[in-house]
């Protein structure tokens, strides 16, 4: 698996084009475009909404952290950084009741995350990301598995459509290699006056009971810092097979970058 993942990415930064126009980054470092200007300074780059990551990277030289809090006190931790230009590079960690006394705190694996944007876009063709995602929710310690699998290997493409500002992101993932099941990404995400940025998502497009359609908003603190509010697994039901509820659910999550 590893060795696959370092194939892919030496052979995608042996090939990469070098494109004159980058779609809302840089064609040298990943920075966010003159048109991602906010009042206040720079706004950076979406690298992830919701659960869905974007075509977008951080600038070479920056790094983010969000935290998430989930369902049952649950956080997770994750670190990224912007180790050469256009590939990040991160690592994130779960923590199961972190907040509250009912359950047992308990850490899950460290997971790891990559991205290459191998090619910037234009005006007509999107701009271009592989990944690799290790990160799911909420862990099944009886299966020894997250019952919301992660993204895996991943393939996005982002672009600006109809209004300024808004952005469809659509792609594919392959979390499981046993099984090489292929599940379809859609999202749709729209900057307000550099304010808020309303996102909706139909993630794990594969067989229906499984897909999760999640919704919420991000509120712009400053351009370095964020916070979002969303509803995951909107119209879902019953529960997995360690009885956690598949229902849908609250989460809020942070994210600060800055450059070293």
């Amino acid at each position: 698996m590893n060795r696959c993942i370092s194939a892919l990415l030496c052979a995608l930064l042996a090939a990469a084009p070098q494109t004159t126009f980058a779609q809302g980054a840089d064609p040298v470092d990943g920075a966010p475009s003159p048109t991602e200007k906010s009042r206040g300074g720079l706004l950076l780059p979406d690298t992830m909404l919701i659960d869905v990551p974007t075509a977008a990277v951080a600038d070479h030289g920056g790094f983010a952290s969000r935290t998430r809090f989930f369902s049952n006190g649950g956080v997770v931790e994750n670190l990224s950084f912007g180790v050469y230009p256009r590939l990040n590079l991160g690592a994130s960690v779960n923590v199961d009741g972190l907040i509250g006394n009912s359950p047992p705190v308990r850490i899950v694996r460290p997971e790891l995350q990559i991205k290459y944007r191998f090619y910037d876009g234009d005006r007509l063709i999107p701009a271009f990301a592989v990944g690799f995602d290790g990160q799911g929710y909420l862990y099944n310690k009886g299966d020894k598995r997250y019952n919301q699998r992660q993204h895996g290997l991943y393939f996005m493409g982002s672009q600006e459509i109809g209004l300024p500002g808004l952005m469809a992101h659509a792609g594919m993932s392959i979390s499981d290699f046993d099984s090489n099941d292929i599940g379809g990404i859609l999202a749709l995400s729209g900057n307000i006056q550099d304010r808020v940025m309303p996102m909706v998502e139909w993630d794990n497009i594969n067989n229906f009971m499984d897909s999760r359609f999640n919704a919420g908003m991000r509120f712009f603190i400053m351009p370095n810092f964020h916070f979002d509010f969303a509803l995951r697994g909107l119209g879902q039901g019953g529960k997995y097979s360690d009885g956690v509820v598949r229902g849908p659910e609250r989460i809020v999550q942070f994210k600060y970058t800055g450059n070293f």
